[in-house]
């Protein structure tokens, strides 16, 4: 296996549940930290929405492993960030058998 190449630089949030003031709650994100990884699109496809089109695309985002429980190892239900762009991690995996690194992989929508 060859050494991915981590030259883009995410953000990691996290959801955070903070009251609506009318008795629910809404979600927040709260910013973790900054990880360096290498994104490859899988797939992509345009479904329809009742606003319209949606543009979705699947990426595999390559990144240094961290232990299960650190804070630095993504999680299912986390995003990463790009500027204006949102990634939505939907799973998480060690990459090689050393668990050298981690494959997340995640969807990034939007309207078109």
């Amino acid at each position: 296996m060859s050494m991915p190449d981590l030259n883009i630089r995410l953000a990691l949030e996290t959801p955070d549940r903070a009251p609506d003031g009318m008795g629910g709650h809404r979600s927040e994100w709260q910013h973790l930290g900054w990880l360096w990884a290498a994104i490859e699109a899988r797939s992509a496809r345009e479904q329809g929405g009742g606003a319209g089109l949606v543009s979705v695309v699947q990426w595999r985002v390559t990144l240094r492993a961290a232990a299960v429980g650190d804070p630095r190892r993504p999680r299912p239900g986390q995003r990463f960030k790009l500027g204006p762009r949102i990634f939505l991690i939907e799973a998480v995996s060690e990459r090689d058998a050393l668990g050298r690194f981690l494959d997340c992989y995640a969807r990034e929508e939007e309207l078109t």
